[in-house]
């Protein structure tokens, strides 16, 4: 029988690793600890020897064939180990751990509440969106002794995953975006999606512990209704409330709190670099998540102020005269909507619109992508390019459609706009960034 490599045992190897994990062999540290995952297509077992020679301490891998020195550590099976092994090292800080999801928004509100909290704290958050079974492990084991804070973003796309990474994780406090039609093929529908994303609320309720929430958000709270709650929003007197500012393209407004200033003439105006109003709500998530942890209002406005979004999320991009506002790292129903309706507010003489698919619907991706179509028509957009075999197939009289990114691409080399506002949205597997150099 083999004989296994317990978590306190292979913690040990971690620490004399430096505390540095790969998961990847193109992407090897020297000195690091080599976790040999598989996935549909491969194998990592097979590179454990690799990973040795090319400088790891360490090799974990789950076949003993493989196992041919004492630097490759043999385990039951190397992704439960990783995740053991994060929670193991998750136990040794009693920093505050802030767990994130939601249907929309995940990393913009990581992202936010993360430059927040670094005003004041030494904060580990999420990087990219490494918000998965493997991600959410790769995170926690990035913690160190220097962090006084840390920010676990997590992903999901069918029920029960919450609850697992909230096992590896043990957050201490929650907060959930919304809850809305994303990954409707993996949760089986939208009462799916809140049983699923509300399983943080279900794990925070055990432990007593606190969660912050959208006041306004009547899905939320039916969900919560157990839960602490440390609550923002606009409609009534919460932990902190918010009123949003009409000032161009971007998100402004004011805040103030339960027992603050109510004479909104006296609060200062907090201008941002974040496009689309409907990230107004973001922004006041990461002011009640400051001031909570006690951060001060003027450092709260300075990092909200000084935050320019990047990876495609919320961009303003400047093209010759053309203005684009991308939004190309992910779609879904409920995103693609506010995207659309704020663009219609947008005042901009000439505007197009350049909609790319939107996956993991499943069998609601007919009805889904053709009532966005449906939107696009009752709102009279004139000018509406729509990209990728889901949305060519939806019923229309006169928007244009593209069966891939490519045949955009090759439309767009031919029909070069000029002094006018874009907005670009899809799916991240769309890849409609690459349309930037054409315009």
């Amino acid at each position: 029988m083999a004989n296994f490599t317990s978590t306190a045992t292979l913690y040990q190897f971690y620490l004399s690793a430096k505390q540095v994990v790969c998961t990847d062999t193109r992407r090897l540290t020297p000195g690091s600890i080599f976790f040999a995952l598989r996935g549909e297509t491969f194998n990592a077992n097979t590179f454990a020897a690799k990973a040795i020679e090319a400088g790891c301490a360490y090799a974990v891998v789950d076949e003993p064939i493989y196992a041919t020195s004492e630097k490759i550590i043999l385990v039951e099976n190397v992704l439960q180990s990783l995740q053991k092994l994060a929670n193991h090292h998750r136990q040794q800080f009693t920093i505050p751990f802030i767990a994130i999801t939601g249907s929309n928004g995940k990393t913009t509100n990581k992202e936010l509440i993360h430059a927040v909290l670094s005003q004041k704290y030494n904060t580990l958050a999420t990087e990219g969106n490494f918000n998965n079974h493997i991600g959410v492990p790769l995170t926690l084991l990035k913690v160190n002794t220097q962090h006084q804070m840390a920010i676990i973003e997590m992903g999901a796309n069918h029920q029960g995953e919450i609850n697992d990474l909230c096992d590896i994780a043990n957050p201490d406090y929650g907060l959930i975006t919304n809850i809305g039609k994303a990954h409707l093929e993996g949760f089986g529908g939208i009462e799916g999606v809140k049983k699923g994303k509300s399983e943080m609320y279900r794990f925070l309720q055990k432990k007593e512990a606190s969660i912050f929430i959208n006041g306004d958000d009547d899905i939320l709270h039916a969900l919560a209704e157990q839960n602490n709650k440390i609550t923002y929003g606009i409609t009534k007197l919460y932990d902190v409330i918010g009123k949003p500012y009409t000032d161009g393209d971007m998100v402004c407004f004011k805040f103030t709190t339960r027992y603050g200033e109510k004479k909104w003439e006296n609060l200062p105006l907090i201008k941002t670099q974040i496009t689309g109003h409907y990230n107004f709500i973001n922004c006041l998530a990461a002011v009640c998540v400051g001031l909570h942890f006690k951060v001060e209002p003027e450092l709260i406005q300075m990092a909200l102020e000084n935050y320019v979004p990047e990876m495609n999320r919320s961009q303003l991009v400047k093209r010759a005269s053309n203005t684009i506002l991308l939004d190309a790292y992910n779609a879904n129903p409920n995103s693609m909507k506010a995207a659309i309706d704020n663009f219609k507010k947008h005042s901009a003489k000439t505007k197009w619109l350049i909609l790319g698919d939107m996956f993991e619907l499943g069998e609601y991706s007919k009805v889904e992508h053709q009532a966005i179509v449906d939107l696009l028509v009752e709102l009279n957009f004139e000018h509406v390019f729509l990209v990728g075999p889901a949305f060519s197939a939806t019923f229309h009289r006169h928007f244009a459609t593209f069966e891939n990114t490519v045949a955009m691409s090759n439309y767009l080399a031919e029909h070069i706009p000029s002094e006018t506002t874009i907005l670009i949205k899809g799916s991240r597997g769309m890849q409609l960034e690459s349309l930037l150099e054409k315009l």
